[in-house]
Formats: structure tokens, sequence, C-alpha cells
């Protein structure tokens, strides 16, 4: 049994000062979380129940999903036992599983009770569960991580997952937009919603339609990767061609780009396989709308992501329109072309992702999943904690890169190690370790090697486990996902260390879904942040301005207002691949009203550089014909004259393209992205 204590919003407790007792069976052969990757395999046989079941959001999903088809044999209320929707609902997960017997639980509950619900339903053995919610405090996941890795009986799919959905079996597990999806032939495994969504519009419109659709979902430490939803897409009988969609950050589609080499070496007829990365214009150090949507130190970039894919085979196409005509041709064995597939991005045009210096104070700002401090700031806190900072306008040598984060491939907490803090010498080099244990056993002789440092110094290597101890006590103590330092020996009578500040980033979400670290929040400055995506986070919405091109004089000047994350990045990347320049990054959220779209509206057209905005929404939850009238709302009551490109697809998008038409405002409607983003620019151009 465990003893649970990760949901410690009321006790005020770190993740860290939480203890845990594990008592898995372990009856499967294989004795590791990689034999519950069949539990994804879902379809007319699983039995499904919901955490949360009698919530609004879980009723209205629950009612939907059984019309659909989805055998969903009950729901979970703590401390509640009778019935809801003619079915049974029972007050522990364990009691119904002992019940119900059910093979997936969907989780529909706030983040700040989603931790200790995943919890219960590890603890309860649940083959496969999906998490859908989205701000559940990173040091809650790693914990929850190390839980999976000591069973063999759960699967976890999310968190921040749009979930699973079986076509062929008419299952859903999630809240996929069911009109998109009819049995066919592509599996689809993404990190995006709503790039999932338009890429199954895409597969149907195409006469394909879908086997099985695996959302793996935007966390920076998903239960489920890329990688594992290929693994089981290849050996599903039901899937003929696979859509890959990945995003920047982590290594998920470098490690896939990995796995189907492999494949392909041992396989006679491989599955055709397209792939699409989002946020290859980006904001250097910024998290773009999704919460693992950013690179820490030694991660590739998305540009990086997308040779290593086009290296072993895979079509690339620049927006998932595409994926329906890409995956047809390649399934009728006809030579691809045309527009925007497997062209790669160029440089030139885009953003290269790279980790700002030392001595940048601005950082990460964007405030719905991290804290980053000022240069000063940062100063005064390592100072706080007994650390050896010295300032940046007297280091008297050559600094190393000494970082505390993530390893995203292992879902472990570790150390990176490099000679030089742009990591052109020596490493880096990572280096996991327990998070219960901490900095015990760490190797440190083998960090001051790859550190450039003498090793065989016993003084040194004293002084820099002190400050390796130190770095991850303030990690874990403070729910950190980056503590980024630069290390320099003093070299004077005796040896020394000296630290300077780089990144260093905290899990807002551990404040505003956990309750917990308000000191730390108290940190936060908000006089160097800009005003426009200060509104905007008090409205929810995710706004990041994009800078003009520094190397070929462009100036960003549409403005963009895009429903969900994933679809908010490839929109940026796709003006830009069609020759314009988006002059902001901007995600209304994956449920946008007619209340955000004006207030968008307002953040954006304060921005001079504006000429042109353009809309991109994908109607899932949202509903087109609702957002095409408060487009028009908001223009008439802003008083607009910049124009406007509007794009619906999906849920009643007809009658949204309708509204805009009828309108007589200046707006322009469009079905396809390449005949609205070629409008956009244009007009954009003509002002």
């Amino acid at each position: 049994m465990i003893r649970r204590e990760l949901h410690l919003g009321s006790r005020g407790k770190s993740p860290r000062q939480a203890t845990t007792s594990r008592c898995f069976s372990n009856s499967l052969a294989r004795r590791n979380y990689d034999s519950t990757l069949a539990n994804l395999k879902i379809g007319n046989h699983t039995r499904v129940i919901f955490q949360g079941f009698t919530g609004r959001q879980a009723t209205a999903n629950a009612k939907e999903s059984i019309g659909w088809g989805t055998n969903i044999v009950g729901g979970v209320r703590p401390g509640f036992e009778g019935e809801h929707l003619g079915l049974p609902v029972l007050p522990t997960v364990r009691k119904a599983m002992h019940v119900l017997k059910p093979d997936a639980t969907g989780i529909y509950v706030a983040a700040h009770q989603a931790t200790a619900a995943i919890e219960e339903a590890i603890e309860s053995e649940v083959p496969l569960i999906v998490a859908v919610a989205e701000h559940i405090p990173l040091h809650d996941m790693i914990r929850i991580h190390a839980m999976l890795k000591s069973q063999t009986k759960s699967r976890l799919v999310g968190a921040n997952s749009p979930g699973i959905i079986s076509a062929v079996g008419r299952c859903r597990i999630g809240f996929q937009p069911l009109p998109c999806f009819k049995p066919g032939r592509v599996g689809i495994v993404a990190r995006s919603g709503t790039l999932s969504y338009e890429t199954a519009a895409s597969t149907l419109r195409s006469g394909l339609g879908q086997s099985l659709c695996i959302g793996v979902g935007g966390d920076i430490l998903p239960g489920t990767t890329l990688r594992d939803g290929l693994q089981i897409l290849v050996d599903d009988p039901d899937t003929e061609a696979i859509a890959l969609v990945g995003e920047l950050g982590g290594e998920a589609e470098v490690e896939a780009a990995d796995w189907i080499k492999e494949y392909r070496a041992r396989t006679e007829k491989p599955k055709p396989i397209s792939a699409i990365i989002g946020g290859i214009v980006a904001v250097p150090g910024r998290i773009m709308g999704h919460a693992g949507a950013f690179t820490l130190p030694g991660e590739p970039s998305a540009q990086d992501k997308i040779k290593a894919l086009q290296a072993v085979g895979c079509a690339i196409v620049n927006h998932p329109s595409r994926f329906g005509p890409v995956l047809k041709s390649m399934l009728d064995g006809s030579t691809l072309s045309g527009r925007g597939v497997g062209t790669p991005f160029q440089r030139g045009i885009h953003t290269a992702i790279k980790r700002p210096s030392p001595g940048t104070g601005r950082g990460c700002l964007e405030q719905t999943r991290c804290i980053y401090l000022t240069q000063s700031t940062s100063f005064q806190l390592l100072k706080q904690r007994g650390l050896p900072v010295i300032d940046t306008n007297s280091v008297p040598g050559e600094s190393r890169l000494l970082a505390v984060t993530l390893n995203r491939s292992t879902r472990s907490p570790c150390v990176i190690a490099s000679s030089s803090t742009d990591g052109s010498s020596k490493g880096p080099k990572r280096f996991d370790y327990d998070y219960n244990v901490g900095a015990e056993g760490l190797d440190i002789n083998a960090i001051a090697s790859q550190l450039g440092l003498d090793d065989s110094n016993d003084d040194l290597v004293s002084l820099l486990r002190t400050v390796v101890t130190d770095l991850i006590t303030l990690f874990a103590e403070k729910e950190a996902y980056l503590l980024e330092t630069h290390i320099v020996a003093i070299q004077k009578s005796t040896p020394g260390i000296g630290i300077v500040p780089g990144r260093i980033g905290f899990d807002d979400a551990a404040h505003h879904s956990g309750k917990r670290q308000a000191d730390i929040q108290a940190l936060r400055d908000t006089s160097v942040e800009d005003a426009a995506e200060l509104e905007a986070e008090e409205d929810g919405i995710v706004y990041v301005k994009l800078p003009d091109s520094k190397e070929k004089g462009d100036i960003a000047n549409i403005g963009t207002l895009v429903n969900g994350a994933g679809l908010a990045m490839n929109t940026v990347d796709a003006l830009a691949h069609a020759g314009g320049r988006a002059a902001n990054f901007l995600d209304t959220g994956g449920k946008a009203t007619s209340e955000t779209v004006r207030k968008s509206f307002e953040i954006i057209l304060k921005d001079p550089r504006v000429k042109c905005v353009f809309v991109n929404i994908f109607g899932g939850l949202t509903l087109g014909d609702m957002i095409a009238r408060g487009i028009v709302l908001a223009f008439r009551d802003l008083n607009m004259s910049v124009p406007v490109v509007v794009r619906i697809r999906g849920t009643n998008e007809k009658e949204g393209q309708q509204i805009i038409a009828e309108s007589g405002l200046p707006l322009f409607a469009f079905d396809d992205f390449d005949e609205a983003a070629t409008k956009a620019i244009e007009l954009a151009s003509a002002t």
C-alpha cells in the first residue's frame, strides 16, 4: 500500500518532504514500466471508469463518449456511493477495481486534485490511466514517475493530454472532438491536442480515417512518449500509416527517430511515417504555451528534430492539413510533391533556439508555467543559501556550465555539466540522481572531470560536492525546474570555486495548483516584464511577443490568434515558411470563447507593428460559429481598422465561415491554410 502524502496543498510540504512506502505486485515477466505498453491497446473491449465522474466536465464527456460507443462502466467520487447516468458510482478506485473491473480510468479532476487521483489509480493497479489536467506541479510528476518505474501494472497517458481514442474500436478516453474521428487506416501519436485534431480531420478528408490516436500530451514529463506510441502503432493490425506530431522541447522526437531507424532496418515493409514539428520560430528561453515546450541545456532544437526524422525517411510536413494527402500518396506509392511537403525549414527564416547568456536578466517570463528570476534576484537567492556566488563583472577565468534540471529521457532529475557554458567544449553530460536520495549517490569526481576541473584535488572536489548538494537541495525544496549556474575555478593559494547565476527557473504550478512556494512567487519582478503579456496572463491567454528578423530585416507584422498551444506554434512556423513573419504567439486556450477572442484582439493590436491579424481556429471543443460571432462582435466593438484573415476548420466550420463572409466587414474567410496565409501576408505587406 502507498502512503500518499503528495497532495500537499493543505499540508504545505514540498514533494521532497513526502515519504512513500510502496508494495506493488510484480507478476509480469518484464519487471519494469515498459511492460505496461500493451495497456495502450484500447478498443471496444476496454472497460472505462471516470475519476471525478459526477463533475460537470466528466458528465458531459461521459454522455458524449457513451453515445459514441465507449464502454464506460461507472466512476468514482470520494466519499459517495450511488448512481450517475444510470451507472454505479463508488467511493474509491480500489473498490471500483474490485466491483467494476475496469481496464482504464479517465481522470477528470482539477490540477490540485489530479496528483492524488493519479496516485490512487496507480496504487489500485488500474491498467491504463489517462490524465487530461494541465498545470500539475512538476515535482509531483517527478515523484509519480518514480512510482511508475517501481511497478508493472499501470501505464500513464499525460498529464496535460487530450487523451487516447480508438476510432476502430469506438473507445474514447479524453476530450477529442468526435466529428474528426472515423474508423480508418492512420495511427496518430501527438504531443499537441489541437494539432492531433487537425491531423485527424486531414486524414478524414483524404478518405483515410484513423485507427488509434495517442495524445501523449504537452507536459514536461509525460507518462507515455512518442516512441512508446510508435511501438504500439507499428504492431497494430488496423494501422497502415502513421502521423507523428512533435514540438519544441525535450528529446522525444530524436529518440523516436532512432527507434524508426531500427524499425526500418529490421522490417521488410515498414509502415509509412509522416511528421511535423512545432515551435521552430520561438523566443529563446521562453515556454511556448505547453508546459514542456522549451529547451533545456543540451537538448536538440526543433530544427535538429526535423533533420533527425528526415534522415530516417519520415516525410516532413509544415502544416497538419497536409498529413492526409501525404500519407495517402505514401500508401499509394506515389511520389511526394506539393507545397510544404518534405521541405526542411531554413535557419535564415527562423529564430534559432539557443540558451541565453549568463547575463540575460529577463529570461523566461511567461507565467502560466514558470517563474524565471532576474539576475540580481538569483544572485541574492543563491547567496542566502550559502552558495559561493560571485559578480559577473569579476569572473576571474573561464566559466563552466553546471545545472540541476530534468532528464526528460529518463524522467529523472539530473545534474548537467560541461567544461564550457555553451556546450562547445566537453559536454554537456547528464548525471541522473534519485530524487529521494539527492546528491548522495552522485559521482562528484566524474562531474568535476566533465567540468574540466582537477578531479584529483580532494579539496576542490569537496567544494564542488557542497555546491552540487546545495543546488540539488534548492531544486527540490523550492520546486525548481532549472538551476543553471556557471562555475569558475578560482586560482589562489588555496583553490576555490565561485558560481555565477544563469537561468534560475521555478515551477509556477507549485504555487497556483499546489498552493506551495509563496515565497518564491513573491520574488517575481513584474517591472521587467512586457505589459501586454501580463495583461494577457490575467485573462488566461498565453501571449508571447516575437522579434523582428535581425538577419533579413523583416518586420514581424502579422498578429496571430489561435486556440491551442501546438496549433499556435505551428501557425507561427507555417507563416514564416510561406514568407511572412508573425508578431506574436497567442494561445487562447483549447476552449476559446467570444470573450477571450475580444481580449486577444485588444492585446494583439497594442503592438504597432501589426498590420493584419490572422485568426486560425480549429473547432474541436470550440465551435466555429461561436468563434465567428465573437470575431464579428470584437471587430465592431473595437472599431478595428486592421484587416483580419480568418481560417476556421472543424466543428461547425461552414456555419462559421458563412458568418464571416456575410458580416460586411473587412474580414476574409478561408478554410485552406495556404490561401489564408497568402492573403494575410499580402494584406500585411500592402499597409
